[in-house]
């Protein structure tokens, strides 16, 4: 039987090294830019616009008269909705009233008419966006908090049942880091900035990264209970040998998905499903690779300050 767990030390490394860049990336972007990120209108504020056209546009046609009229990096996003069609949000840097015209007008001649009564202008406060970052950071903290205690009741009749809620937490903050780290890469390389969808895709990769760990950790706890006499690590191997293929079969239905819309998406949205494809990416590995390597890890008496 093959065994995966034998190379744990090989995984730690190389998490650890993903990690590592992405920290360096974060530290970069806060050196040179202030922010950990590059932030989006919805953390540094700006202007929201809501156009409804008379006949269908594109999102790089309205980018390009944004471009022209000195805006950079607006996030252009289709509406739909009952009775609206051709409609589309644009938020950008504040501008002006003046300017903001300028770039109704510039619309309306280069791209297609503006619909009357129809197209409106606001501020966006920076205060939404920290608002929402407070309430993302406290869900996080508290699902954290309710899976240790999950998984130590559920487990109460495994020794160590600390160590299996721990392990799952600690993978799921792996997932976590790496998204973050790979949000600060293209930030620094590619230009792409954080905005309120990006929280979307934390906590969307937080859940599968402990929902897929949970199952991987029960499979353990029924094999223990199957195999009294049989070591540990063999336990585990098997266990993650028995799961993996739900694992992948699962990520990969939802991967082809987001491969397909990065491909042929729109590019305002690409940001947020590269990072939600990069972390459930990074869920279906921390499940098998960090999360019961560090479990075994602990359980060998591996890792130092932590043992009992």
């Amino acid at each position: 039987m093959f065994n995966l767990v034998q190379g744990r030390r090989n995984y730690f490394i190389f998490s650890g090294f993903l990690i590592f860049l992405g920290i360096a990336a974060m530290l970069y972007s806060l050196a040179t830019t202030g922010a950990p990120f590059q932030m989006g209108v919805d953390f540094r504020g700006g202007s929201r616009f809501e156009l409804q056209f008379s006949e269908p546009v594109t999102e790089p046609e309205i980018e390009a008269v944004f471009a022209e009229t000195g805006v950079t990096h607006p996030t252009v996003i289709a509406l739909r909705a009952e009775g609206m069609t051709n409609a589309w949000q644009v938020r950008t840097e504040f501008v002006t009233p003046e300017e903001a015209q300028a770039i109704e007008n510039r619309l309306a001649a280069e791209v297609a008419p503006l619909l009357p009564n129809t197209t409106q202008v606001q501020s966006v406060s920076s205060s939404v966006g920290d608002e929402v970052t407070k309430a993302a950071f406290i869900a996080i903290v508290v699902a954290a908090v309710v899976v240790l205690v999950y998984i130590m009741y559920v487990f109460r009749q495994v020794p160590n049942s600390f160590r299996y809620g721990a392990s799952a937490v600690a993978a799921m903050l792996h997932d976590l880091f790496i998204i973050f780290g790979f949000a600060a890469i293209t930030g620094v390389v590619l230009g792409w900035e954080v905005d309120a969808l990006f929280l979307t895709a934390v906590l969307t990769v937080a859940g599968f990264s402990l929902q897929d760990t949970i199952v991987v950790f029960d499979r353990i706890r029924e094999n223990i209970g199957k195999r009294p006499l049989e070591k540990f690590e063999i336990i585990v191997n098997r266990s993650i040998l028995e799961t993996i293929h739900r694992s992948l079969a699962t990520q990969l239905n939802a991967m082809f998905v987001m491969v397909a819309i990065l491909l042929f998406g729109g590019v305002s949205i690409r940001p947020f499903i590269a990072v939600l494809f990069v972390g459930m990416l990074s869920g279906t590995y921390s499940s098998i690779f960090t999360a019961v390597p560090l479990l075994v890890s602990w359980e060998k008496g591996e890792i130092p300050f932590v043992n009992s």
